[in-house]
């Protein structure tokens, strides 16, 4: 496989200290960045990278949507340089420095990072220090992130899979937020082939819904209309367009035109990844596009929305139908990071007496937790499950894995929510409620000597997109 079909992807942690202008003693900072590359880092060419993630100056600043950009060139030009902005004291600041590359102690002088803060705009200085990259502590989680996605892959999960084999659903679905107004969107993309006799069928819909205090949701249906599988790469089915890189259609009163700028960190397997590749599970899910940016138009009536980079998601779903009860969360967690729950209950004889199964995948620092999806979902020696309270207007799920713990609470205002009824493969209703300016509070903890302690915690006030439906 050449270099350009794949991504390089890492997170860094550094430690060390700064010294603000007007001020007489250090101060600790922190940063922690996931790097990514557009291509495959190799050591001997100039490598240009994008950063974001957390940097934190005590007492100063704690700014967890931290961005910027890196160039790589550890043999050409003998350095790494970094430059990222984040907030500190409220205002744009911009910490710039490089590691340069000794011949003598090379590694040593990878773990350096002398750097100057500035304001933007401003070439004066408001703080000099330096970072270092702890190789006791630091080392081993780097080493542990490093990825290498396949570039086409995120592409080649956008691909249709149904065959006209009876008794499967197949969707493509894209939620968004616009930044500007708290909008939420939903284009929902369904092919249905009938478990008796019947040919397959396109359908689908779409929806908006303004934010908080503002207009009702709008929504309009498309379809059903024969399903002619194309050779587009996605949905294309009664005017309506779904393909990488692009979203556009028209349903009733609503249309919509849409590019997809997508993210280097790869597709977001939610349930195992042999389950996509592999249908021996009732459903599987995937999200080819978890951390994806949406620009473009969309039309309801006389009022007129432009998204502008609007942070969302695109996801598949390929299975035997809809769960019996299930609930779904989709939250971008900012700084990178990025949280995607299906919990539900399956419709199979026996299956069906259980309680909700939880899949539960946290993309964190350029990490996925936990690893063992299914184990997760099902436990371990009768340890580790995560569990789902399901309800309206909240619903929760907590669990255990390994050595982390997370609570997750999902509040779906009525007001915000949206309730369809569509039909199964198998002729059967379901309904479900979904509101894509949902509020959901995430907090996890990392048990240590002392016990548990708070890693992180994030809340999202109007911002997730949240689901609960049954049959």
């Amino acid at each position: 496989m050449s270099a350009a079909e794949r991504a390089t992807v890492f997170a860094e942690t550094m430690t060390g200290t700064v010294r603000l202008r007007g001020e007489d003693a250090d101060r600790p900072i922190r940063a922690d960045l996931t790097v990514r590359c557009g291509t495959l880092m190799l050591p001997h060419r100039t490598t240009p990278a994008r950063a974001t993630g957390r940097v934190r100056i005590a007492g100063r600043a704690d700014d967890t949507r931290a961005a910027g950009t890196l160039e790589i060139s550890p043999l050409a030009r003998r350095r790494i340089h970094y430059r990222i902005t984040f907030s500190l004291d409220g205002r744009p600041c911009v910490l710039e420095g490089w590691k340069s590359i000794g011949l003598r102690r090379p590694l040593a002088s990878l773990t350096v990072l002398p750097f100057t803060l500035t304001r933007e705009g401003s070439p004066d200085p408001v703080g000099t220090g330096v970072l270092r990259f702890r190789t006791t502590t630091a080392l081993g989680p780097f080493l542990a992130s490093m990825r290498f996605p396949r570039r086409d892959e995120a592409r080649a999960a956008w691909a249709p899979r149904s065959t006209g084999t009876p008794g499967r659903t197949e969707v493509w679905y894209t939620t968004a937020t616009d930044p500007a107004t708290g909008t939420g969107l939903w284009l929902h993309h369904e092919v249905v082939t009938p478990a008796g006799s019947g040919s397959p069928y396109a359908h689908g819909w779409a929806a908006v819904f303004p934010g908080k205090g503002a207009d009702p949701v709008v929504h309009a249906r498309f379809g059903p209309v024969p399903w002619p599988p194309e050779p587009s790469g996605g949905f294309t089915a009664a005017g309506v367009e779904a393909v990488p890189g692009r979203l556009r259609g028209t349903a009733g009163p609503l249309s919509w035109d849409l590019t997809e700028e997508c993210g280097d960190d790869g597709p977001l397997y939610t349930f195992p990844r042999w389950s996509w590749r592999r249908p021996l599970l009732p459903a599987a899910q995937i999200v080819p596009s978890p951390r994806a940016h949406y620009t473009g138009v969309v039309r309801h009536g006389p009022d007129r929305l432009e998204l502008r980079r609007a942070p969302g998601a695109s996801a598949r779903i390929y299975g035997h139908g809809n769960a019996r009860r299930w609930a779904w969360l989709h939250a971008d967690l900012g700084g990178g990071d990025v949280l995607e729950v299906v919990a539900a209950v399956s419709m199979r004889p026996g299956l069906d007496r259980l309680p909700p199964l939880v899949f539960l995948r946290l993309r964190k620092d350029g990490r996925v937790w936990p690893r063992g999806g299914l184990r997760s979902a099902i436990g371990w020696a009768g340890r580790g499950r995560f569990r789902a309270d399901l309800g309206l207007p909240e619903w929760t799920v907590t669990g255990r894995a390994g050595r982390r713990r997370v609570t997750v609470r999902v509040t779906q205002h009525a007001d915000r929510t949206l309730e369809l009824g569509y039909t199964d493969p198998d002729g059967s209703p379901a309904t479900c409620r979904n509101s894509e300016t949902a509020d959901a509070r995430v907090v996890l903890e990392r048990r240590g000597r002392g016990g548990w302690r708070t890693e992180a915690e994030w809340t999202l006030d109007g911002t997730a997109h949240a689901e609960v439906g049954d049959r």
